[in-house]
């Protein structure tokens, strides 16, 4: 969601990406190989369509959503191949597979010119990178993606966010507008009516909070004559965790690196759970619990069972989208920003506007790097969004004299009885989230973009971190990579684990410090250590 302090002589060479190819390893400069990278060079169009006068076929490969998807014939890449004179020849697999085939293709040295909608982790990405499997974009974004550049020089935390350690750029993400506020942030949905009946506003502390779920569960506020009620539902106790972690002074550097911030006492990376006020929050959370406040099998409940109960209204409190979008439900709202025990009132629970990171990538094996740099860079401009979610107008989209846009009747609803993801799916590819480029407000059309989500949004901001005090997740060196592959999954498994545990009361908080204890034993100072790192390279 956020932004990072600008300034400095490393922070210019991020993002200036003229200047990142200054701070790269000196790879960059080797794209696509000598000679060759010459010739194409010429053959390329520095702006405008085609990209190339001549046709050429690239081989790439992608997962997709819809398993029956034929992306050889699919609207969105065959008109987008008359225009640019670039044919993908694809090869895709279900998001299901996705990994497992591509680590094969990969190992194999079998792998194609271009990698789309693959979703890389930064540590595959700086490992197939050093080993040469992928290169550097550095050079190929300062001279053949305008677009991704303006964005990059715009919001400099997407330059920080994907820039390796070895100062490389080996992927293009996803990126979620950051003017686009409701799709970075918004709190639980509440809903009104029960508010109404029951003569109460909307809470403003904890123990505000606390009679409200109180006054859900115990006085019929749907009217029937049962206490059937479910005061906060969901699926699993994350949601309630993370919505109250700002009302306890925690997680001030947003949620993507969840389990650290800073300490504000020391300046230094904290373990958060491990901190007094975590233990605070899981105490109140249990409190909750206890009575019968939250969904009671929250830790194994199914979403089917939640949806269900969502669909018959009976849920005051959802910590998922608007409800309108999922269970048909009307008349939620979204719930205010609690102030905690020591004065803290933040809404904390949000991420940077990256995505995953490792969404386009370009192999040692592609022929023609320049081209499909411009290939890729036009998702980052409007033009291109709007292609990428909207499709063609008069056909699947309308657009009023004011420039809004909104899909056809025959895609909202439509006469094969097809939702609204399988009737877009049939001319682009983007439901299901596994794709490279920029979501922006004026094109998505999903929950986040309903007015409600935008009201939820406006209604949070007053109380949201700053985006420059925002982190993205961190990428670590290939050697502190390693270490934390060795500790990094137990540790935070364990947390998980406890966490429900805690809440739910099979774990009493008498135990807290053998808890602590076992952390230290799993190598938690370590862990630390290597963020604090990754912490002091990201603020240079």
């Amino acid at each position: 969601m956020n932004r990072s302090k600008r300034g400095n002589m490393l922070l210019a060479c991020l993002v200036s990406v003229a200047l990142l190819a200054g701070c790269s390893s000196g790879k960059s400069g080797d794209a696509g190989g000598g000679k060759a990278k010459d010739a194409d060079e010429a053959q390329v169009n520095q702006t405008g369509f085609p990209i190339v006068n001549e046709s050429i076929t690239v081989k790439g490969f992608a997962a997709k959503f819809f398993a029956n998807a034929d992306w050889n014939n699919i609207r969105l890449w065959k008109d987008y191949e008359q225009k640019t004179n670039i044919r993908v020849q694809w090869e895709t697999v279900h998001t299901e597979t996705l990994k497992e085939k591509r680590n094969l293709l990969l190992a194999g040295n079998d792998y194609p010119e271009m990698f789309y909608a693959s979703a890389f982790s930064r540590s595959d990405l700086l490992k197939y990178g050093k080993q040469g499997a992928f290169i550097p974009l550095n050079d190929l974004i300062d001279k053949y993606a305008p677009n991704f550049k303006a964005v990059m020089e715009k919001y400099p935390i997407i330059a920080k966010g994907i820039t390796m350690p070895d100062g490389n750029i080996y992927g293009l993400p996803t990126i979620y507008d950051p003017e686009f506020k409701s799709v970075l942030y918004g709190t639980p949905w509440v809903k009104q009516e029960w508010l109404d009946t029951l003569g109460l506003k909307q809470p403003e502390t904890l123990d505000d909070f606390y009679a409200m779920l109180k006054a859900f569960k115990e006085k019929d506020p749907n009217g029937n004559g049962q206490k059937d009620e479910i005061a906060w539902g969901a699926v699993g106790t994350a949601g309630i965790v993370n919505y109250l972690r700002g009302s306890f002074g925690l997680n001030n550097h947003g949620t993507s690196n969840i389990n650290v911030d800073t300490d504000p006492e020391t300046g230094k990376i904290r373990f958060i759970p491990t901190d007094d006020r975590y233990k605070e929050l899981l105490q109140f959370v249990n409190k909750l619990y206890k009575d019968g406040l939250l969904e009671q099998d929250i830790v194994s409940v199914k979403s089917t069972e939640v949806d269900a109960k969502g669909m018959q209204g009976l849920l005051g409190v959802s910590d998922s989208v608007d409800p309108v979008a999922i269970y048909n439900q009307k008349g939620y709202v979204g719930l205010s920003v609690l102030k905690g025990p020591h004065g803290d009132r933040q809404y904390n629970a949000y991420g940077s506007p990256l995505g995953n990171i490792g969404m386009f990538v370009l192999t040692d094996k592609a022929k023609h790097p320049e081209a499909m740099m411009r290939w890729m860079d036009y998702f980052y401009s409007d033009e291109g969004i709007k292609l990428f979610f909207m499709g063609w107008k008069d056909e699947t989209y309308t657009e009023d004299a004011n420039g809004n846009v909104d899909y056809t009747d025959e895609i909202k609803n439509n006469p094969k009885g097809l939702n609204l993801d399988q009737a877009v799916g049939q001319y682009l590819i983007w439901p299901g989230g596994y794709y490279p480029g920029f979501v922006k407000q004026k094109f998505f059309k999903g929950a986040e973009g309903l007015p409600t989500s935008v009201e939820n949004a406006k209604k949070a901001e007053p109380f949201v971190l700053p985006q420059d005090q925002v982190w993205p997740p961190f990428n670590f060196t290939q050697e502190e990579q390693s270490e934390l592959t060795t500790i990094q999954t137990d540790i935070e498994t364990y947390v998980n684990e406890m966490r429900d545990k805690f809440i739910t009361g099979n774990e009493s908080f008498d135990n807290w410090d053998q808890y602590v204890a076992a952390l230290k034993k799993m190598g938690v100072d370590r862990y630390v250590a290597i963020y604090q790192s990754a912490s002091e390279r990201y603020a240079k």
